[in-house]
């Protein structure tokens, strides 16, 4: 195995991978199994079954990797598997419900903040919770994974002007839930 570091192409690593050194496959794990997991909560809200969740994604790519053509980046292919994974099971059991990127250390927060925070944060989660699943996912993956709309589009599926009403109904939706003025979202 050749070391490399963080900053190596995932291109690179693949073709790593394809040429025979599976180990190279960790790299990418390493690099993306953050969003994995958050996607895995967002659909089951427990971390054990994030965690299965994220390393089923993972066989599944590993497994498809010779398939992947490089037409969209590898990290919107993998969320793409994800998606569709997480919205297979979920047909099944119940709905997606997004989950804010990253958690904030609550001890740098003086308690009003943090009290404020958390009320904050439940009337954001009971409002998402109401929207349609198709507004929620792609509001999630845009605002809460940073991903383009083309690259929600390879993902879900859904035509990009699609997804921008979504989004656009998403924040409308959410604005009358949350009682914010027009210019708030």
């Amino acid at each position: 195995m050749i070391p490399s570091g963080p900053e190596e192409a995932d291109e690179d690593i693949i073709a790593r991978v394809l040429d025979g050194d599976t180990e190279a496959f960790s790299l990418l794990v390493r690099r993306y199994q953050p969003r994995m997991l958050r996607l895995g909560y967002g659909f089951w809200k427990d971390p054990d079954a994030a965690e299965d969740f994220a390393q089923d994604v993972f066989v599944k790519a590993f497994v498809g990797l010779a398939g992947f053509k490089g037409r969209s980046s590898f990290s919107t292919w993998l969320t793409r598997i994800a998606y569709n994974a997480g919205i297979n099971a979920k047909r099944k059991a119940g709905r997606y419900e997004p989950l804010e990127a990253e958690p904030v250390d609550s001890r740098s927060l003086s308690p009003e903040d943090a009290h404020i925070r958390a009320e904050t944060a439940a009337a954001l989660r009971r409002a998402m919770a109401e929207l349609p699943e198709k507004y929620a996912v792609c509001l999630d993956l845009y605002f809460g994974e940073g991903m383009k709309y083309e690259d929600i589009c390879q993902a879900t599926g859904f035509p990009v002007n699609t997804i921008k009403s979504h989004v656009f109904r998403a924040k409308r939706d959410l604005r009358k839930a949350l009682g914010a003025g027009e210019d708030s979202l």
